[in-house]
């Protein structure tokens, strides 16, 4: 299954994973969790319990009006999610073109006077 993972500080690299449980598992680093925060069916696969665990934060999830309402902590990857298909497949070229650029850049973050504040960073 070709994907897309996004590590902290890093840039989107492609890579291809067996349609196993356990080899998402191994990309994330534990447990999986599938988050559905795109309009099209790719589905984000993160460790469920990044942030208790403490896994350093990594890109944030923003909403129609640009609002952030998320930070996914921890390495995670995206593939294409089917609404007719029984488990998760390879991403199209375009959708790797399309997200290696819409998360090309890592991301740090602040709280400054309780607001919190998401800035670009260059990758390692």
């Amino acid at each position: 299954m070709r994907i897309l993972k996004i590590e902290p500080e890093r840039k989107p690299e492609r890579a291809d994973i067996p349609d196993t449980l356990e080899a998402m598992q191994e990309v994330v680093d534990g447990y999986i969790q599938a988050v559905y925060p795109f309009e099209e069916p790719v589905a984000l696969i993160c460790n469920e319990e990044g942030k208790l665990n403490g896994l350093p934060l990594n890109r944030a999830l923003w909403d129609e009006d640009g609002t952030l309402y998320d930070i996914i902590s921890g390495t995670f990857f995206l593939c294409a999610a089917p609404p007719d298909a029984e488990n998760f497949q390879s991403l199209s070229e375009e959708q790797l073109l399309y997200y290696e650029e819409r998360f090309r850049c890592p991301e740090m973050f602040l709280n400054v006077n309780g607001k919190l504040v998401c800035l670009p960073v260059s990758p390692i």
